[in-house]
């Protein structure tokens, strides 16, 4: 079924997909997909985000109501996220794409490389 691109159904599809569909969200998705995970657990699973993105990214997912968060008090403050029900639901279609791009991204290298050949000589025309 295709949409107008600029009905109000395709807006909220889009940005319901512009806060999941980023790389940082589905990885914190997919560290969460087993249990609650602390803050510092989360930077350490995923070194390659920066602690600026990481508060963002779960700020937003808090937001939207796909993690919940938990502030124990103690010296210092222990702080837990998890999935809510409503990002328990999102674990398998993340997963699912995930294990997608895994077994495809041969393939997408492959095109990229003739693509990238096609391009040059193109350019060397």
């Amino acid at each position: 079924m295709v949409h107008n691109p600029n009905s109000p159904t395709c807006r909220g599809i889009n940005e319901v997909l512009s806060r999941i569909g980023d790389k940082w969200s589905m990885l914190i998705v997919q560290c969460l997909a087993d249990g609650p995970q602390r803050f510092s657990e989360l930077k350490r699973a995923i070194p390659t985000i920066s602690q600026r993105m990481l508060t963002l990214t779960l700020r937003g997912l808090e937001r939207d109501g796909l993690v919940s968060r938990t502030v124990t008090p103690s010296i210092p403050p222990r702080v837990d996220y998890e999935l809510t029900a409503l990002g328990v639901s999102l674990r398998a279609p993340v997963c699912a794409l995930s294990q997608w791009a895994l077994a495809h991204i041969d393939a997408i290298h492959e095109a990229q490389a003739a693509f990238d050949v096609g391009a040059e000589v193109e350019r060397a025309a």
